[in-house]
């Protein structure tokens, strides 16, 4: 089957039937082009969604959701294409006040101020004033009870914002955008963080909302939830649209193959993964727990194998990673690595105990952008360095120079800093630093994020070449190409291991379990 840029018919895009296809669409983008210095953001992507829908926007990360989203709000320009909202040219970036009019983003973290009260935050910098031009606080109550009231927001406007639950906050956010008169809301992983009867009351808001002309642009990495609220999907992939169509027109499998392209199993060959039987596991994590985002979790990682956690956003792989690692703490359970038991929530103890680490954010977390090369990839082994906390310039060099030549880090000179170098050769330094003790375990979360394509292999292939010398290896990560190289990958979703996939697994098998759905038979 082809899953080419095409639609749906377009005979049931509205529920209105023929008459609502004649007015003109709340949003419409045709050749959309966004680039970053050579990298295309949004290559020609469009999007149409009409008035009175829910329109889900679905695709893998860097499919340029987040992109279309910022064009679509104001917030950048594009390169290249067009914005018209209920037929009219969009706005001038400078005009702010025009966009809020038109349309307005939740995003999934929330912009509302804690330290201020409902009332405060529905109207700030939008106060009522006096004959004094002194804010008149009876004025702003009223008005944010007349806004409560008229789209059905049972907050009392006088609550501080910090006492407001997850699905609160997100309605006082929809109901500000639509006290500046915006009819169409962009919903941005709204149900990240709410549970199954949070998400309920909001998909019967929603629908409310609907019912009063509020048109919904309905961002989500849980395919099952598109079925379950929206009308129309549109599919980005690789910068570009790829399918529109009505919901109840396309199957689950489709919808999959869409967003994956239908690629193969991947360009790699399959690694001969030999698990050591004969000394203790790198990892064992038995009833992993922290209460909110992972619960009850238990897996293994042998030694010489490689596992992959999987998952979308929220779905807990992150945060059981870092846990592993000693960043986080869980409520209960244990880890064990190689053997031995690292006290939680602590690093060293987990890098003394075998661990190595590649963190999600190599810039917040990975490295000391103002310290050197050569220290940047030195720094979680000072013991080899010198003793008596005296560091050796002559060993520090040599180690330096050794892991530089090994990990092929191009660069003139290990005393410039880590900055000057480029996002692949950065990656290179992060994963230096976490071989440099010879781990017995390895734990990485998107190893190869933001990378180009020739550094990207060449860590999967230092990645392969760890785990055959002994080392276990836990990939955590939502990106197929780290994943394809696993022995075996786990899918966890909304905080619990779901699946186990065995290696040789078709794309489409393995989102379909990240994002929870059942594909059709």
């Amino acid at each position: 089957m082809d899953h080419g840029q095409r639609e749906l018919s377009p005979e049931s895009t509205a529920a209105d039937g023929a008459g609502a296809l004649a007015d003109p669409p709340a949003v419409e983008a045709t050749g959309i082009i966004k680039r970053y210095g050579p990298t295309v953001a949004l290559n020609g992507a469009r999007i149409t969604v009409r008035r009175g829908e829910t329109h889900a926007l679905v695709g893998r990360n860097g499919a340029g959701k987040s992109t279309l989203v910022s064009v679509l709000t104001g917030l950048q320009a594009p390169d290249g294409g067009t914005v018209t909202f209920d037929g009219q040219p969009a706005p001038r970036l400078t005009d702010r006040d025009a966009w809020r009019r038109r349309v307005a983003c939740v995003y999934q973290k929330s912009t509302i101020i804690p330290t201020l009260t409902v009332a405060e935050n529905l109207f700030l910098n939008r106060h009522d004033g006096n004959r004094g031009r002194l804010i008149s606080w009876n004025g702003v109550r009223r008005r944010a009870q007349d806004l409560a009231s008229s789209w059905s927001l049972d907050v009392d406007p006088r609550t501080p914002a910090s006492d407001l639950s997850v699905e609160q906050r997100q309605f006082v956010e929809i109901a500000r955008a639509l006290s500046f008169g915006a009819r169409l809301i962009i919903l941005d992983e709204p149900t990240a963080q709410l549970d199954a009867a949070a998400i309920s009351r909001l998909f019967d808001r929603i629908r409310g909302l609907q019912e009063q002309g509020v048109t919904f642009l309905f961002i989500s990495h849980h395919l099952q939830e598109v079925y379950d609220i929206c009308d129309m999907v549109t599919v980005f992939r690789d910068a570009q649209h790829v399918i529109s169509g009505p919901v109840a027109e396309l199957p689950r499998t489709e919808l999959v193959a869409a967003m994956t392209g239908e690629a193969a199993a991947g360009s790699r060959a399959r690694r001969a993964g030999r698990v050591d039987t004969s000394v203790p596991a790198a990892l064992t994590v038995t009833g992993l727990d922290d209460g909110h985002a992972y619960r009850d979790v238990t897996f293994q990682v042998g030694a010489g194998e490689v596992v992959g956690l999987a998952g979308a956003t929220a779905s807990g792989r992150t945060e059981v990673a870092e846990t592993v690692v000693g960043l986080r703490a869980a409520g209960s359970g244990a880890v064990e690595i190689a053997g031995n038991r690292p006290r939680p929530g602590s690093v060293p103890a987990a890098l003394t105990a075998g661990a190595g680490f590649v963190p999600q954010d190599r810039h917040h977390q990975g490295l000391v952008a103002g310290m050197s090369i050569a220290d940047n990839t030195t720094l979680s082994v000072p013991a080899k360095l010198g003793s008596h906390g005296f560091i050796s310039r002559r060993r520090r060099d040599r180690l330096a120079k050794d892991m530089i030549r090994n990990l092929a880090i191009k660069t003139q000179d290990p005393e410039l800093p880590v900055s000057s170098l480029s996002g692949g050769n950065q990656q290179k330094v992060v994963l230096a630093r976490a071989l440099a003790d010879d781990p017995r375990l390895l734990v990485l979360i998107n190893p190869t994020a933001g990378v180009d394509v020739r550094s990207k292999e060449f860590l999967l292939d230092k990645i392969e070449e760890t785990a055959d010398g002994g080392a276990g290896v836990l990939i955590a990560s939502d990106e197929l190409d780290d994943l394809r190289m696993c022995d075996r990958v786990l899918v966890m979703f909304q905080g619990r291991v779901t699946t186990e996939i065995p290696c040789g697994w078709h794309d489409h098998d393995l989102v379909a379990a990240m994002e929870g759905v059942e594909l059709d038979a």
